[in-house]
């Protein structure tokens, strides 16, 4: 009664958009009564399945950067330095068993970095931990992007260089979209202008 009652105060308020549904892994009743039905006959758009949170996001990365939507798994028989940002490889991946009989390899031949707030299975054998504030993944990932542009660390021979070879990357300097020409990378120094030119360590 208690959900129903809360369900009921929310439709009467008119603000039904208030409710959300996450379902987990397929069930008949998750997916088609709850997941498929009940959203719709209640009027909210907030509705998330375990693929939204699993498979179909796991396929968005080499989809949107490589052209490849489809289920992969990582080269870790020959990776020398693995950075693990925010999961676990040894507990929950596609490809658990995979990554359990790779990691003590990549340790003996290069470097384990993770980046997670909690002390997982993978962090407790890493190298290196961030144990980062929850919520704060953008701010280091910016200003590791910062530090990239600034030190000249991109890969000029994939993403381009400045016309003069000079870097204008400074801290807090715009620079001049027109004195960078990208090769397989779009609107970097519009980026760069827009958001990482302030974001130093």
């Amino acid at each position: 009664d208690t959900v129903a009652d809360k369900m009921m105060e929310l439709r009467k308020a008119g603000e039904p958009e208030k409710l959300m549904y996450m379902r987990g892994r397929y069930s008949s009743t998750a997916t088609d009564l709850l997941y498929g039905t009940l959203p719709k006959i209640y009027g909210t758009p907030n509705y998330f399945s375990h693929s939204a949170i699993c498979a179909e996001a796991e396929k968005m990365g080499p989809g949107y950067t490589q052209g490849f939507f489809g289920y992969r798994d990582y080269d870790l028989a020959k990776t020398k330095c693995l950075v693990i940002w925010g999961c676990d490889p040894l507990s929950s991946n596609r490809q658990v068993p995979n990554a359990i009989a790779k990691f003590s390899d990549i340790l003996d031949r290069g470097t384990v970095i993770a980046v997670d707030p909690r002390m997982s299975a993978s962090v407790a054998k890493a190298n290196e931990w961030l144990p980062i504030k929850p919520g704060e993944d953008g701010a280091l990932a910016s200003a590791l992007a910062h530090v990239l542009l600034t030190e000249g660390f991109w890969s000029k021979e994939f993403v381009g260089d400045f016309k003069e070879g000079k870097n204008l990357f400074k801290a807090g300097a715009t620079v001049d979209e027109a004195a960078f020409v990208e090769k397989q990378t779009h609107g970097i120094v519009k980026y760069w202008n827009l958001e990482f030119k302030d974001r130093t360590p």
